[in-house]
């Protein structure tokens, strides 16, 4: 792995509190890492999401291979349980749910509020992040593991309680009046 001392340097703390703004956008982030990564690793970068591929694949980053696998199996067990809970299938990949996966992924469902379980599984997917952070803090891997971390964040912070309600009712609305009295 190369060191990108000069470009870890350059990035601002993530503020853990939702409410708080970012101090850079994913734009200013990608803009700034292509001035530094080869295109190989700029590649990964702008492939790099939260929601992995179903089919694992090598990514050519043992840290975002990890994350892939990890967020993998918390949706197959997210699927899974929702789907046990309204006596629905679900066809869950062949993917190997951890023990402590699979309790984060009962704990969200047991939210009776979604953004509620959204906010919970932010924390969980942000500890898993935090936990598996290369050690090396100036390689790669940190900087795709800053740039899903940039991800996470920006992702939480879209979430509106009013303007989820409005949607809902808005939805709700549409929905009553297309049905047959």
């Amino acid at each position: 792995m190369s060191s990108w001392y000069y470009l870890v340097s350059q990035l601002p703390a993530l503020p853990v509190d939702e409410s708080t703004k970012l101090p850079i956008t994913e734009e200013a982030f990608n803009e700034l890492c292509g001035r530094f990564l080869d295109k190989k690793n700029m590649t990964i970068l702008k492939e790099l999401s939260l929601e992995p591929p179903r089919k694992a694949k090598k990514t050519g980053s043992d840290f975002v291979d990890g994350w892939y696998s990890w967020e993998r199996s918390l949706r197959m067990a997210l699927g899974t349980i929702r789907a046990q809970r309204m006596k629905k299938d679900f066809v869950a990949e062949d993917v190997m749910v951890p023990a402590d996966v699979l309790q984060t992924a009962r704990t969200a469902c047991g939210y009776d509020s979604p953004l509620e379980a959204e906010i919970f599984l932010n924390s969980a997917r942000s500890k898993m992040m935090e936990n598996s952070r290369p050690s090396d803090c100036f390689s790669t891997d940190a900087v795709f593991a800053y740039a899903l971390q940039l991800k996470l964040a920006s992702r939480i912070r879209k979430f509106n309680t009013e303007l989820g309600m409005e949607s809902y009712k808005k939805i709700y609305e549409q929905i009553l009046e297309g049905s047959p009295s």
